[in-house]
C-alpha cells in the first residue's frame, strides 16, 4: 500500500453562489465516507484560508524561529487535502476523480514517499 496527497489549492476553487457550495459539501462528505468504509482514508481536513491565524518555523538562521504569517507571499495556498492509502495510482487516481467531480474544482495528486 501506499500513501497519497490529494490536494487543492484555494485559487482553484472559482468564485460560486452560497447555495452551490451547500450543494457540495453533501458530495464531498459522500465519497469521504466512501473512503473511510473502503478502508483506504488517512486523513481529510479543508486549511484555513485566514492568514492572520498562519505562522512560519524556520530553523535556516541556526536557531529555530517561530513568526506569525506565511513563509512567503504567495498567490496560490493549498485549501484543503485528503490523504488515503491505497495499493497505487490507478486507485489514487479513481479517488481523485470522485473527489473533484464532488467538490467541483481540481484537484493535484501526489505520492507521499
Amino acid at each position: 500500500m501506499s500513501h497519497y496527497i490529494i490536494y487543492f489549492n484555494q485559487q482553484w476553487v472559482g468564485d460560486h453562489s452560497p447555495e452551490w457550495f451547500a450543494g457540495r459539501g453533501p458530495l464531498a462528505n459522500a465519497v469521504v465516507d466512501d473512503m473511510k468504509d473502503a478502508g483506504v482514508l488517512v486523513f481529510a481536513a479543508g486549511v484555513d484560508e485566514d492568514d492572520d491565524r498562519a505562522f512560519t518555523a524556520d530553523a535556516t538562521g541556526g536557531t529555530p524561529v517561530v513568526t506569525p504569517g506565511s513563509f512567503a507571499p504567495t498567490e496560490q495556498r493549498i485549501g484543503g487535502l485528503t490523504i488515503i492509502d491505497v495499493a497505487g495510482d490507478d486507485d489514487a487516481k479513481a479517488w481523485a476523480r470522485r473527489v473533484a467531480e464532488a467538490c467541483g474544482w481540481p484537484q493535484e495528486v501526489r505520492r507521499v514517499e
